[in-house]
């Protein structure tokens, strides 16, 4: 039969799995979002290391620049991503940054979801 301890040993086990298992689907999906960031803007979203989980286009254009960096002046050579901003709907990007997050947009309008 098992003790007291072995049970509640079994217990914090699995929720220390379930745990890891929400924070995995968190980062995946981003547990923050900006507002629409309007055409032809640089924006700090995050000033500290995260995760960029994905980009929404809202308006049609060129690009939409990424940057791993948490001053919106200091963007040269802190390019993470770059993508088309040529079609409606979100794009995936599952990217880390250390610095922090400056987003550019060219002529589209997005949406961002980062951790």
């Amino acid at each position: 039969m098992a003790s007291l301890d072995d049970i509640l040993t079994t217990q914090k086990n699995g929720v220390q799995a379930i745990n890891a298992y929400v924070n995995g689907l968190n980062r995946l999906a981003g547990t923050n979002s900006t507002k629409k960031i309007a055409a032809s803007t640089t924006q700090l979203v995050k000033s500290s290391a995260g995760w960029l989980a994905t980009v929404s286009i809202i308006t049609t254009g060129d690009i939409v620049t990424f940057y791993d960096t948490n001053n919106t002046a200091n963007t040269t050579g802190n390019e993470i991503c770059v993508v088309a901003g040529t079609n409606y709907g979100v794009i995936q990007l599952q990217l880390p940054f250390a610095t922090g997050l400056v987003v550019k947009t060219g002529t589209p309008t997005a949406s961002v979801s980062y951790t």
